[in-house]
């Protein structure tokens, strides 16, 4: 069901700048961290941000309150509330490899309160060390953090040995597969 879901979303929409044969083969995605019918994300590493800072990862956006899983088995390495990133989760795979979480949601369901709570942005048993299957929920998409006035999305990082990398090829490859799959089993039914 879930490559179905994937599947469904509108290919067109997704802007591949560079090719997911750039991602790392010591280290893949299992899974496309949102689970959505519709979802957007753009190579936007390096974007200028405010204070001169510079975009560290690829935005991916879907709708408030869709399930954000793990990519990749891994454990649980912080879950916390930040005023920039809102409440975020990263996660620490093989190799050296990290992935970060943020601006899940903070708004209880149907809202845009800012009330909800851990029980609306963190799924539960995600906590410090706690160990997380490829695809299993960990949170859902929100706004939280100074990314209150914009669409909802998730800020998804990718590090390698403490240092960020550009997770866009990683997420055009895994999301290339699952579209390839969901095209088999179409052609297979």
């Amino acid at each position: 069901m879930r490559m179905l879901l994937v599947a469904l979303a509108a290919i067109q929409i997704v802007t591949f700048q560079s090719s997911p044969a750039e991602a790392s083969e010591e280290f893949r995605f299992e899974y496309f961290p949102h689970i959505d019918v519709e979802v957007e994300f753009h190579n936007d590493w390096g974007a200028g941000r405010s204070g001169g800072r510079r975009h560290q990862g690829t935005d991916v956006f879907s709708s408030k309150m869709t399930p954000v899983v793990a990519v990749a088995d891994g454990f649980v390495e912080r879950v916390h509330k930040g005023p920039r990133s809102g409440y975020y989760v990263w996660i620490r795979h093989s190799a050296g490899y990290s992935t970060w979480y943020m601006h899940l949601n903070n708004d209880t369901p149907g809202t845009d309160d800012g009330r909800g709570g851990d029980e609306f942005a963190i799924a539960e048993g995600i906590e410090k060390g706690a160990f997380v299957q490829a695809g299993e929920t960990i949170a859902w998409v929100g706004d939280s953090g100074n990314a209150e006035p914009t669409r909802p999305h998730t800020h998804f990082e990718l590090h390698r040995n403490g240092r960020p990398i550009n997770p866009y090829p990683y997420l055009a490859d895994v999301w290339e597969r699952e579209l390839r799959l969901t095209e088999l089993h179409q052609t297979l039914v």
